[in-house]
């Protein structure tokens, strides 16, 4: 099943890459990627709330 999703997904950007360019590419990148992680949060195979917290809870370090 993941070879037909990721033959689709690379044939998109492809599509895009030749119709809209670099930008059109890019963009087509990044809005699969952030369906890939809301899939991946709805299924409930990421816990986005405890991404968001380690990132934000980063140490800083002192002078």
């Amino acid at each position: 099943m993941w070879s037909v999703v990721g033959l689709a997904y690379g044939t998109a950007l492809g599509f895009a890459g030749v119709a809209g360019g670099f930008g059109g590419f890019l963009l087509v990148l990044v809005l699969g990627i952030l369906g890939l992680l809301a899939g991946r949060a709805v299924s409930g195979e990421i816990d986005l709330a405890g991404v968001w917290d380690s990132l934000g809870n980063r140490k800083r370090p002192t002078a």
